[in-house]
């Protein structure tokens, strides 16, 4: 079987879509499918190395969905999966009437697009009644989530006891930080006096010099690295992780890492409010809101309460490591793998 995947990554829309991607072509060439990808991959080496560094062919995908059916025709393709926003509505009927099954990767708004099966990896996705085409199979909720073998592979039996002393954070904000959040986070960690030693992630032009500049308590140290792919054994050994909702709370979930999220975009919106009102992850909001008063002293108050209780942080790590198996993408793959070839 040949499957194309349909998704981009670009500094404005991230790196999220090609990341869950990554993670089930990992599953499927394991089980000997050849899987091509169709799309843009724009942005610091780290990301297109996701592909190369698997050998994970990219090919251009033509916008007009007759002309990306044409084309996954010509590639010998038996399956689609899309993953995108931006993706015409019109490409999973194209594709379909070409003969391909479609898998369709949504966060909610199924956006018009037909397919075979949808994927939903949200947490209570399964609980939210959805209209779907006649015949089509919905795959809704945590157990679905899809994770790269360098998250599964560190994934402890039980998520490791919080040590003592100033708490160990990561700061990170997706692979390309589109809203510029690590300096106006950081700032938020600085305020609370509590100690803590943080590495950030400073994906855009000018964080360093930012978090340079920002006022530090005795005991509190900010260390700036680049983007890298190294993050799921960074985010292993610390105590705290800062993050923007999305992919990347699963995999601080299934590696049993206490996270506070923020969110910056629509998207986003739906798994942070799932995840931290079932005190799954800490919420600190949206940093585009710290400008009103009571927002930020609410934020303020939740990062010093987790920088110095370790206890707290120890039950948001069992939570989440209890929620996410890591074993998502193989349940997506069979789903796939065996629905009926058209």
């Amino acid at each position: 079987m040949r499957v194309g995947i349909r998704c981009d990554a670009r500094p404005r829309i991230g790196a999220g879509h090609l990341i869950r991607c990554v993670a089930l072509a990992e599953e499927l060439v394991r089980r000997g499918t050849e899987v091509v990808f169709l799309g843009e991959v724009e942005g610091p080496a780290w990301i297109r190395a996701q592909l190369d560094s698997r050998g994970l062919p990219l090919i251009p995908a033509p916008a007009p969905a007759t002309e990306l059916a044409a084309a996954a025709r010509r590639a010998g393709l038996d399956a689609m999966v899309i993953d995108s926003y931006e993706t015409d509505p019109a490409c999973g009927r194209e594709l379909r009437r070409a003969g391909l099954t479609v898998l369709a990767i949504v966060d909610g708004d199924l956006r018009g697009q037909e397919a075979d099966l949808y994927l939903d990896q949200n947490l209570g996705a399964e609980e939210t009644a959805t209209d779907l085409p006649r015949g089509a199979v919905r795959l809704a909720g945590a157990g679905y989530v899809l994770l790269r073998d360098s998250v599964r592979l560190l994934r402890p039996v039980r998520p490791r006891a919080a040590t003592r002393g100033p708490a160990r954070m990561l700061c990170v904000f997706g692979g390309t930080d589109t809203a510029d959040a690590a300096p106006a986070v950081t700032r938020l960690a600085a305020e609370t006096s509590a100690p803590f030693r943080a590495t950030v992630v400073a994906a855009r032009a000018g964080t360093v010099a930012a978090l340079a500049a920002l006022p530090l308590a005795p005991g509190q140290s900010v260390t700036p690295i680049p983007p890298t792919d190294r993050l799921p054994r960074l985010a292993a050994g610390a105590d705290l992780a800062v993050s923007a909702a999305g992919s990347a709370t699963w995999e601080l979930m299934c590696l049993g890492v206490p996270a506070a999220l923020i969110w910056v975009a629509g998207n986003q919106r739906l798994g942070y409010e799932a995840t931290v009102s079932r005190g799954l992850t800490a919420g600190l909001g949206n940093p585009a809101e710290y400008g009103d008063p009571a927002v930020r002293t609410q934020a303020i108050a939740t990062l010093r309460r987790l920088l110095l209780d370790p206890a707290e942080r120890d039950a948001l790590a069992r939570r989440g490591h209890g929620l996410i198996d890591g074993r998502g993408r193989e349940r997506v793959a069979d789903a796939l793998l065996g629905h009926p070839r058209r």
